[in-house]
């Protein structure tokens, strides 16, 4: 099946975002066939650019960024007849009923039947401005049809903010109609945490503090703000990736098995888990790499952390006691992410008299390379008595034929559906912020000097020490260095 005839409206069309994932996305779903025949791209922007031009930077970035390796002329030629492009001033009033008319007249020829999705790919101070615009123009009401919201991050600045902005948002759009894009959770491993637990006997009864000894999530990236230096300065890793990406991650990872598969069941367990959250002041390391107030847009005097790494733990039955160490951080040695379960180790009666053995580890990847990892203890061939880790690998994405599907398709393809499962719901983000916003009230009352390290190391070294003081280490299986 397919999703109903729609509209996919554009703002931003020709920002990067849109041209590194929502270009080859919506390419990638029309070429596999999960789109409807009856379908159109408006792409709206502010440059004054023809079709042709448009037309010419699609097909630039779907053979640069798409993950398909064998383009078709004559697939590209029938997805570009659906995408054209439309100028406007996000600020313009009377631009918007010239958009009015636009997406009328494409809905005629495409008999889209009214149906539409605005993704505002733009900056977050144009979320409240196009929104309402649209309200004041007519296209949020059309009558036997359904509109979407789609917003990226950062949703708010902090608390207060994100709580006015979503005011905003819901006085036109309802909180069904409001997709939050959180694009980790559109990762095809990010997708498969629930299976994993739910689905195999063997892993969910051991999935508590009896067995688990701690948790680590680590979203690590290699290169620096690049040309992000403005919007990095305002938000810091704190809200670019803890507040959203780290936080979603570790609700999936120690949710309650939710009573049904439904949007609500699933959300509903995991804003259980942001409202458990645990923290203590010294268990928070910030950093801030070397070179990044020379960057363009920062400030010489910057104290934007560049570099988080923290404990946390869950104040619920099923996890008392159990730490999550989660870190992220720019100008690391290693572009991944990874989830560890690392489970407790048995009592020292007969395999621990000549040496300690190592814990069993469960990690999760979701990127670059997606699977599961499982490294658990056997008996050296041609030895007595000699025992030594041993792991079985499953790779997603190394197996023959299967090239998975990048994030933003499944989440279009969601959007389309009207499936709001893999986006946050406004509780999440409420509570999410409500964590954060204490270690940034923190940070802003102390007086000591925000910590610098290297580029190319693992942080600043109170990182390591934040485990070494639990006497645990980071484990980097995806950096081969365990």
């Amino acid at each position: 099946m397919k999703p109903e005839p729609s509209i996919l409206v554009i703002f931003g069309a020709t920002g990067d975002l849109t041209r590194r994932k929502l270009f080859p996305a919506l390419y990638n779903l029309w070429r596999e066939g999960h789109l409807p025949q009856d379908f159109a791209v408006v792409c709206v922007g502010r440059r004054d650019i023809s079709q042709t031009e448009l037309h010419q930077d699609i097909t630039s970035a779907v053979q640069k960024f798409s993950r398909s390796n064998d383009l078709k002329q004559g697939d590209l030629s029938d997805f570009l007849q659906r995408l054209s492009y439309y100028q406007l001033e996000f600020r313009d009033c009377e631009g918007y009923g010239g958009l009015k008319a636009y997406l009328d007249r494409v809905d005629t020829i495409c008999h889209t039947r009214g149906n539409r999705v605005f993704f505002l790919a733009v900056a977050p101070a144009y979320f409240s401005i196009i929104s309402h615009k649209l309200e004041n123009h007519g296209m949020t009401t059309n009558q036997g049809a359904w509109q979407r919201l789609v917003v990226e991050k950062p949703f708010g600045q902090d608390l207060a903010s994100a709580t006015s902005l979503n005011s905003d948002v819901r006085r036109i759009f309802s909180e069904e109609n409001i997709y939050r894009i959180d694009h980790y959770l559109g990762k095809e491993m990010a997708q498969n945490i629930m299976v994993i637990r739910f689905a195999n006997t063997f892993f969910e009864p051991l999935w508590n503090s009896r067995y688990v000894d701690h948790v680590q999530i680590s979203l690590a990236e290699t290169i620096g703000v690049e040309t992000r230096g403005s919007y990095y300065e305002q938000a810091g890793a704190l809200r670019d990736m803890m507040q959203n990406h780290a936080l979603q991650i570790l609700a999936l990872i120690a949710m309650e098995p939710p009573v049904a598969l439904d949007t609500e069941s699933v959300r509903d367990e995991k804003v259980k888990v942001l409202r458990s959250l645990k923290i203590l002041e010294n268990d928070v390391v910030r950093g801030q790499y070397e070179g990044y107030r020379q960057e363009n847009g920062v400030s010489p005097n910057s104290q934007t952390e560049t570099f988080v790494a923290l404990k946390t733990t869950i104040d619920n039955f099923r996890w008392a006691g159990v730490p999550f160490y989660v870190r992220t951080g720019k100008r690391l040695p290693q572009k991944y992410a990874e989830i560890v379960i690392s489970f407790k180790r048995l009592p020292g009666v007969l395999y621990f008299e000549k040496e300690e053995l190592g814990p069993n580890v469960l990690v999760i990847r979701l990127q670059p390379d997606e699977g599961v990892y499982l490294q658990f203890n056997a008996k050296s061939p041609g030895t007595k008595s000699l025992i030594q880790p041993v792991s079985m690998d499953f790779c997603q994405n190394c197996r023959d034929g299967l090239n998975s599907p990048e994030s933003y398709e499944r989440l279009l393809y969601d959007v389309m559906w009207g499936d709001s499962t893999l986006f946050t719901r406004w509780d999440e983000v409420e509570h999410s912020w409500r964590f954060v916003e204490k270690i940034a009230r923190w940070w802003e009352a102390s007086h000591h000097p925000l910590p610098l390290y290297t580029p190319n190391t693992w942080g600043p070294p109170a990182s390591a020490e934040l485990l070494k003081a639990d006497e645990r280490d980071w484990l980097r299986f995806m950096a081969g260095e365990v």
